[in-house]
């Protein structure tokens, strides 16, 4: 079935609330209406659901939504209702009469998205697969596809028989749907579901808005408080090894005046779910839990996710930390880490009887240990973790927010060289950094507290120690043996350090008065903020929904912003379509006219209008005789090749040619650079703010990326950005 774009981006404003599409969001739609299988990565918060959402209301029969989170299926469906969306669940939270309900509905045609566990297709036999053959079924929907593979972080078997949907459907397409995805996992997806030639969208992994931190674990809970003590108004999950520690810091927190709440399988469900409806609907602000908590939350105000305890692997670092922001506004991501950690999580990632998978896990650990232990921007190594090239600074993670210096440590590096030499080079670098910091613990041997150099390093913290042996071992300067507990062992170069006759020079961080810093305010009106959160908390109650369900604080931001008086000012408010500015503008607009009025202001959404009626408003520069002809070859169908030979230009002076239509408007970018490279491109331009100069870029791109592609790009950016 082929939908016109139009018809897409009016579905999108009228269901939706949105002006424009994100990252490959259209290019996937596209895909799904054209009848392709297609496989979507795409980032935590990244709009994932409006893929198969969106399609699900354009296409004429029933989507079916696989996904293992019971918990989060409620909330999508009271989400998708508020939308003027008809939907449902089938789910072991139901009693049979209500199942048997649900069904009767489906048969009347009367649900546009039914969601449903994966176990539940297969249940008692074939059955459900029959009846689903009785049905128009237009859409299979697998969220959370990195289930099915032995190579993801959360494998789990009753998802390996979705295979036999293609066997049952073979001509309606399927989109399998993930967040956490590394490029091994990615084929796995693809093999296993018998997908055989689908359309593969790959997104950014960048979640710009949220901020890395990763802090020495030294007095964790002090600084824990101290920092949600700023973030008393903002909701936070706070992520432990141990049931517990979830206990333990939950009750602390509690005792200090904080609402905070613990969380974690050895619960009964029935005080899961009271924890969890808490968390939703704002009554409790905290949550301190396992991995148990958050797949099943779509609460879109996580301001900050901090983790007591290092996770298993980057996927789940990367899946629970993209818990915060996902409204786009900013959020911190902050992680205490000792390499203790690492050790005690070495048993709790082994697979018994399955060597294979252990060795996957325990690779995957270690690569979590060189994330936290590196020097370097975090953010570029989650990127490249996931296959993605990413600048060496993004200026929002710890280390590239951090003063760095380079400094002449000959001292440091000869103290630990000395220690290595007088303790045998038979001992590794946390043994021999407590050495040097004269630690009483009874795994320094007796023998070695008599040495001179024990407790000559007590100047420096353990991690900044850990920072020298890192630089050391990176530079030659120092050897390190094989094996599971590796020693360090002295070079030549190390011999030519304690003879005096080399220097050692290290980039080393400068001390930091506040390492956390907090995000600075948006520019809106923090009283009308309130007044509307106060509206929306009201009708939420009214609705028995979660806050969000309403409308998200981004969309309460832009409207405390914009100052909307109108319902046609409203539908110009992102998060507001057509169903929601009839059925909750009234109530919102009430809010805003006498705030207005009180304070003498007037609208400000003329600031505020659609891209693509402002970009249709901006005057438009000046075109030659010559510019336009090649225009006028370009929409008769010829390539830009063609148009060069004939008319005897280079290829570089037609792309510019046909970039002035770019910046005008009266050319898409998309028909001259193939959606993932413009994508891409973008995101690249958003990160190093580079949109002016060709060569920089291209620098960072795959070789395969054209400087005239670059160049469409930027021209497609900067009328963005002006319209």
């Amino acid at each position: 079935m082929f939908v016109a774009a139009p018809t897409i981006h009016q579905a999108l404003k009228h269901f939706f609330g949105y002006d424009e599409f994100r990252l490959n969001q259209q290019s996937i739609i596209e895909s799904v209406l054209a009848g392709k299988d297609v496989l979507a990565i795409m980032p935590t918060g990244g709009g994932k659901s409006i893929c198969y959402q969106l399609p699900a209301v354009l296409l004429p029969g029933l989507t079916i939504v696989i996904s293992p989170l019971i918990a989060l299926m409620k909330d999508q469906v009271d989400a998708l209702e508020a939308n003027g969306i008809r939907a449902a669940f089938l789910n072991s939270t139901l009693n049979a009469g209500e199942q048997n309900e649900i069904i009767s509905r489906v048969k009347k045609g009367e649900i546009k998205l039914l969601y449903m566990a994966p176990e539940r297709l297969f249940s008692n036999g074939q059955q459900f697969m029959n009846f689903l053959g009785t049905l128009p079924c237009s859409l299979f929907a697998i969220d959370e596809a990195h289930c099915i593979s032995q190579w993801g972080h959360d494998f789990r078997p009753e998802y390996v028989q979705l295979a036999v949907l293609k066997k049952y459907f073979p001509k309606t397409p399927v989109i399998a749907l993930t967040a956490s995805a590394d490029t091994i996992t990615q084929k796995d997806i693809v093999s296993r579901l018998e997908l055989p030639s689908p359309a593969v969208f790959i997104s950014s992994f960048n979640r710009a808005n949220i901020s890395y931190y990763i802090q020495p674990k030294r007095k964790s809970f002090e600084q824990i408080v101290q920092y949600i003590n700023k973030h008393r108004e903002d909701s936070g999950i706070i992520y432990a090894l141990s049931r517990s520690s979830t206990e333990s810091i939950a009750n602390k927190l509690h005792s200090m005046g904080f609402e905070a709440a613990y969380y974690h399988a050895g619960m009964s469900s029935d005080e899961r779910a009271r924890v969890q409806e808490a968390f939703q609907r704002d009554r409790t602000k905290i949550i301190v839990a396992t991995i148990a908590f958050g797949m099943g939350i779509d609460k879109p105000n996580v301001r900050y996710v901090i983790h007591y305890d290092v996770p298993k692997n980057m996927e789940s670092y990367y899946q629970e930390t993209g818990r915060a922001g996902r409204d786009g506004l900013h959020s911190d991501a902050i992680l205490y880490y000792s390499a203790g950690d690492i050790s005690k999580l070495l048993n709790f990632v082994m697979v018994e009887n399955n060597a294979e998978q252990s060795s996957i896990m325990k690779k995957k650990l270690y690569q979590m240990k060189e994330f936290a232990e590196q020097d370097g921007c975090r953010r570029q190594y989650i990127l490249q973790y996931f296959g993605e090239r990413a600048p060496v600074y993004c200026g929002s993670c710890d280390y590239c927010l951090s003063n760095l210096e380079q400094r002449n440590a000959t001292v440091e590096a000869q103290k630990l060289l000395s220690a290595v030499t007088r303790t045998g080079e038979k001992f590794g670098a946390d043994y021999l950094i407590d050495f040097l910091r004269g630690s009483q613990s009874a795994k320094i041997l007796a023998a070695h507290k008599e040495i001179k150099t024990y407790g000559i390093g007590k100047e420096l913290k353990k991690d900044e120690w850990l920072a020298i042996v890192k630089q050391m071992l990176q530079q030659r300067l120092v050897e390190q043996s094989d094996g599971v507990y590796p020693a360090l062992k002295l070079n030549e170069a190390s011999r030519r350090i304690l003879k005096g006759e080399q220097e050692v020079v290290l980039v080393l961080k400068k001390p930091q008065e506040e390492a956390i810093k907090l995000s600075e305010a948006p520019a809106h009106h923090p009283e009308l903020f309130k007044l509307l959160k106060e509206k929306r908390r009201d009708i939420a109650r009214e609705e028995n929904v979660p806050d969000y369900i309403v409308l998200g604080d981004n969309t309460l931001m832009e409207m405390a912003t914009y100052l909307p008086l109108t319902f046609d000012e409203l539908r110009n408010v992102s998060g507001f379509g057509d169903y929601k500015v009839a059925k909750y503008g009234p109530a919102f607009i009430e809010v805003i006219k006498p705030f207005a009025k009180q304070h003498n202001m007037e609208s400000r959404i003329s600031f505020k209008m659609p891209k693509r009626e402002r970009a249709a408003k901006a005057e438009k520069p000046a075109v030659s005789n010559t510019q336009l002809a090649t225009f006028e070859l370009f929409n008769e169908g010829y390539d830009i090749a063609d148009i060069a030979s004939k008319r005897g230009l280079s290829v570089s002076t037609v792309e510019n040619h046909l970039a002035v239509f770019v910046a005008t408007g009266e050319l898409n970018a998309n028909k001259l650079v193939p959606q993932h490279k413009l994508d891409k491109i973008l995101e690249l331009i958003k990160q190093t703010g580079e949109s002016r100069a060709a060569k920089p870029l291209k620098d960072l791109l795959p070789e395969d990326y054209s400087y005239g592609e670059i160049r469409f790009a930027m021209m497609h950016y900067e009328r963005m950005k002006s319209a």
